[in-house]
């Protein structure tokens, strides 16, 4: 009787199972181009094109954009909603405050919580980045059919969600976003 490593195919798996590893050259190819993405994603921070362009860095933007789809919360429930500590939310909250892109009020049942809100001038510069990002997608897609944009946004969604199942939020919530 083969031993167990024996009983493997050269990539690791069982031969008796019907999911098989990709090959490493594809997944060597993805890795390059996951690397190659993440670079020039950072080069242009996804800025968008026109005057919006570079405006607004990550942190900022996933925060308005989750105060804006959920509506107003606790720096707790922020927190949590993104998988990341309240210090974290804390910090990048202050200068969107500052900048009167967000309000800090007390929570209305207990006023020693602060409770976080999209200000008006915070929604029209969202937007302003958002049509931004569109554009930019748009551009860089208009040799695209609707189906490959769709493909590619299921796909990257989908890539998205399982990174998040192999290193989860640090704080226990809703799937950070």
């Amino acid at each position: 009787m083969p031993t167990q490593p024996d009983m493997m195919t050269q990539n690791g798996t069982d031969p008796s199972s019907d999911v098989q590893d990709p090959p490493a050259p594809v997944l060597d190819a993805m890795q390059h181009q996951v690397a190659v993405f993440a670079r020039r994603a950072e080069q242009t921070r996804l800025g968008g094109v026109g005057q919006a362009r570079n405006s607004m860095d990550r942190a900022a933007y996933l925060l308005l954009n989750r105060l804006d789809r959920i509506g107003p919360m606790g720096v707790k429930a922020l927190a949590a909603g993104m998988g990341i500590d309240s210090s974290t939310v804390t910090r990048q909250v202050a200068p969107l405050v500052d900048a009167g892109l967000v309000t800090r009020t007390s929570h209305p049942e207990d006023g020693r919580a602060v409770v976080l809100k999209l200000s008006p001038r915070g929604a029209a510069r969202l937007e302003q980045v958002r049509s931004s990002r569109r554009d930019l997608m748009a551009l860089v897609t208009k040799e695209w059919s609707d189906e490959e944009r769709e493909t590619f946004c299921a796909l990257l969604t989908r890539f998205n969600t399982e990174l998040l199942a192999i290193h989860p939020s640090t704080t226990p919530g809703t799937p950070a976003s």
